[in-house]
């Protein structure tokens, strides 16, 4: 059986964590090196429910997206939801692995899997930030051209709702027509200069502030907010296939219990 070692070994090699920004904590965050994998549970996060469903099912780890330790911590108690989840780990041996940043940068990462699902073509970087130590080109942000061109904003946010199961999208037409699209999973608002750079007239991401808006709307860009959970849960499905298809004696399984956390009424 492969170990823990193993695994983020495959993970660094596909997604180097010496790609992820200052700020990040991607990596092997919880557990031991050599403990024998038999079980993976994949997830966006890992909160209580998805630790306990890894417990209950028997997983020896978690491959997650979101770092389970993001900020500096200084003590580990059950007194803090961050002490408490990572007890709940330590105390049922279940190790944990996240790729956060270096995974919305590398090739076939969160951003190709959210073109994907959008159904765009001619896919390209939206920001190009370097090669890494294979020669592959990262960047943040993805680009293409529409499945149907000359839908208008709110035409095209329905769809993109639809395809990526979001709560709702919120959206401020530019007054274009979508025809190329740039889509950043996530928290990508920060872009819109970069989008306008690659000429395309309509940016699918989330967590988009006030002033983003009203910016896009004076440079004439339809800007998308698809939601958090949903820009990035595409890439939780493409996950579980790849460690499955590399280790074989393992059985991986994507989450059930982690869902959006919040509704639209």
């Amino acid at each position: 059986m492969p170990k823990v070692v193993s695994v983020c070994q495959f993970i660094d090699a596909f997604a180097p964590f010496e790609l992820q920004e200052d700020f990040d904590n991607a990596g092997f965050l919880v557990g031991r090196r050599d403990q024998e994998v038999t079980k993976i549970l994949v997830s966006l996060d890992i909160t209580h429910a998805v630790v306990e469903e890894a417990a209950q099912w028997g997983a020896q780890l978690i491959v997650a997206h979101h770092p389970v330790i993001f900020h500096p911590v200084k003590w580990i108690t059950d007194e803090t939801p961050t002490g408490q989840i990572l007890l709940e780990l330590i105390e049922n041996k279940i190790a944990a692995i996240c790729a956060h940043t270096n995974l919305d940068a590398a090739q076939g990462g969160v951003n190709d899997c959210l073109a994907e699902a959008l159904e765009l073509t001619g896919i390209g970087q939206l920001h190009q930030a370097g090669v890494d130590g294979q020669g592959r080109p990262y960047g943040i942000g993805r680009t293409g051209t529409v499945h149907q061109p000359g839908l208008s904003a709110r035409e095209y946010a329905a769809f993109v709702k639809a395809k990526l199961g979001s709560a709702s999208v919120r959206c401020v037409s530019g007054g274009k027509p979508v025809q190329k699209v740039a889509v950043g999973g996530g928290a990508c608002g920060s872009m819109i200069k970069d989008v306008i750079a690659q000429g395309c007239d309509t940016f699918v991401t989330a967590d988009v502030k006030y002033d983003q808006f009203l910016e896009a709307k004076a440079l004439g860009l339809n800007l998308l907010d698809a939601g958090h959970f949903p820009t990035e849960n595409v890439v939780c499905g493409p996950w579980a296939r790849w460690l499955s298809e590399t280790f074989r004696d393992v059985e991986v399984r994507l989450s059930a219990v982690h869902k959006e956390v919040y509704k639209s009424v």
